[in-house]
């Protein structure tokens, strides 16, 4: 598989530099590849836009781009949602930071305090206010998301808002002044009615929906009948681990910590 290394630079494209076409929220794949050179991206991208540096693909420097047109021919349109949770082969990392690279970069294009237009900073990944003096760097915002223990059971929940068939874990934006252990409890109680102790930090992941960092946690029920918080959760109740509904992938956050657990529970003496 070839290899991608994350990176930044200033310089612009050649004509065979290796480039990921997306359209919304979508990749415009072109002969079945990921990244395609910029000679056969470029006449699909209006003549304002410029490719976004994303580090290096194969040795070679690496950009994202928007495309104006859908797909003709040997083009192909396939959702980041799709790619991350149901391709094994997507480069996910790659793909998941190029959708957050071109959503700050068309986001800042103007200075949040003044209005006037931002320009490359010369350093670093940054779109830079001469008169202000501000950098605006790629928003990222902290989540979390909890595997709740309950006996020999744990908690998996529907969402009101997604459309796919998964369960999954119960997740939320940190609020400002709160620590993550602080947001886990809250979020907790708000979704569900549920209080929980025991946090413990597990592991994290990128977010491309539409940036998040995801900061997955472990936590055990201490407490409160399940009231769902209907605007965000369809349904949810506690699953044996050997009978569990639909869950996400191993290829996400959830889907581990789901596995993690699964396994933990059915380890003898547990």
């Amino acid at each position: 598989m070839t290899t991608w290394i994350p990176g930044w630079s200033t310089r612009g494209p050649e004509p065979d530099s290796p480039v990921l076409a997306i359209r919304g929220s979508t990749v415009l794949r072109i002969n079945g590849a990921w990244l395609s050179p910029w000679q056969q991206v470029q006449p699909l991208v209006s003549g304002t836009v410029e490719p976004v540096n994303l580090g290096q693909w194969g040795g070679q420097p690496c950009f994202v781009v928007e495309a104006d047109s859908g797909p003709e021919g040997d083009q192909e349109e396939v959702s980041l949602r799709d790619a991350i949770l149901g391709m094994p082969g997507a480069p996910t990392e790659m793909l998941s930071t190029g959708f957050q690279v071109w959503q700050w970069w068309r986001d800042h294009r103007y200075c949040g305090r003044c209005g006037g237009v931002t320009g490359l900073h010369a350093l670093e990944r940054a779109r830079w206010c001469e008169p202000c003096g501000i950098p605006w760097y790629p928003r990222v915002a902290p989540c979390v998301i909890v595997m709740i223990r309950r006996d020999d059971r744990m908690l998996l929940a529907r969402s009101s808002r997604v459309k796919r068939h998964f369960y999954s874990l119960i997740a939320g934006f940190v609020e400002p002044g709160e620590t993550l252990e602080q947001a886990v409890v809250r979020e907790v109680k708000e979704e569900t009615g549920l209080d929980v102790n025991n946090i413990r930090y597990s592991t994290s992941q990128p977010w491309p929906f539409p940036h998040q960092l995801m900061m997955g946690f472990f936590a055990d029920y201490c407490g409160g009948d399940l009231v769902l918080q209907e605007d965000e959760l369809a349904h949810a109740d506690w699953f044996l681990p050997d009978d569990m509904p639909p869950v996400p992938p191993v290829t996400t956050i959830a889907g581990r910590l789901i596995r993690d657990m699964a396994e933990a529970l059915q380890e003898p003496g547990q």
